[in-house]
């Protein structure tokens, strides 16, 4: 007996096929996958949502969050936590990212990423770009980044889901919200020089980035990652995501995008 369509392929976790009718299909201008990474880039705490080891209960706990350089999430959690504990039983997690802004927040977007998460090792080869990332976003959690009950944990992500305001949903696999690096080790590698240059030697086109591109108000805005897609900037509590306009994979091209979008901030 051949299995049925349906069995054969199952929804994405948190997709909802079937329940969004014809009239609140997305405008045309509604770019789904741009939203959910500027939200994955640039969203520093979020609700991480664990399965309770003892009864199987959703558990929501708050979390300060960054991103390895695919934009798969990364956590910092101590082995003390409930939600940690819950994780070392069952992986499934899912993590909620949210806009914050005036009004009504059910009108400011928000990406629910589901997947699995799992300790990085601190003995792991890619442990030190992963606490790297991480304090880069959150420099104040080095206090206690280096406590033996902490640990980086980091999401394999399978799916998404984007409510981005009324009629702007969207159902989203891996793929839609995480970055190809596969051709891309150069730059991963040259990452946090290319940041310290940067910092150090070119504040003011960091500054220019968040101003004149972004539409951000002026402050000491400073660069804390760079991937193919782009770069994250931060001031203070806030972060900002600017795309390039072209994949970069190597600092030749990543300097040249650089040079390309300070010009075209002081044009503008």
């Amino acid at each position: 007996m051949k299995p049925d369509k349906a069995s054969a392929n199952p929804p994405l976790p948190g997709a909802m096929p079937g329940r969004i009718p014809e009239d609140a299909r997305p405008p045309a201008d509604f770019m789904p996958q741009e939203v959910a990474k500027t939200l994955l880039r640039a969203t520093r705490t979020g609700t991480l949502a664990t399965l309770d080891r003892n009864s199987g209960h959703p558990f929501a706990s708050l979390v300060n969050v960054a991103t390895d350089a695919d934009g798969a999430p990364l956590i910092l959690v101590s082995k003390l936590a409930t939600h940690t504990a819950n994780l070392e039983v069952d992986g499934r997690a899912s993590l909620l990212l949210a806009e914050t802004g005036k009004g009504d927040a059910l009108a400011h977007p928000r990406l629910t990423v589901l997947g699995t998460f799992a300790p990085v090792a601190r003995e792991a080869a890619e442990e030190p770009r992963i606490r790297r990332r991480f304090l880069a976003r959150h420099p104040k959690s080095e206090l206690y980044a280096g406590f033996g009950d902490f640990v980086f944990w980091r999401m394999a992500v399978v799916s998404a889901h984007l409510n981005g305001g009324f009629a702007r949903a969207a159902d989203l696999a891996a793929a839609d919200v995480l970055t190809d690096v596969s051709d891309a080790q150069a730059l991963i590698e040259s990452e946090a020089d290319a940041i310290a240059h940067m910092n150090a030697d070119h504040a003011e086109a960091c500054r220019l980035y968040a101003t004149k591109l972004l539409g951000a108000p002026e402050g000491g805005w400073a660069c804390v990652g760079v991937d193919p897609e782009g770069i994250e900037l931060q001031y203070g509590q806030t972060a900002l995501r600017l795309f390039f306009p072209q994949r970069v994979t190597g600092p030749g091209p990543l300097r040249a995008m650089l040079k390309q979008l300070a010009e075209q901030a002081r044009a503008g």
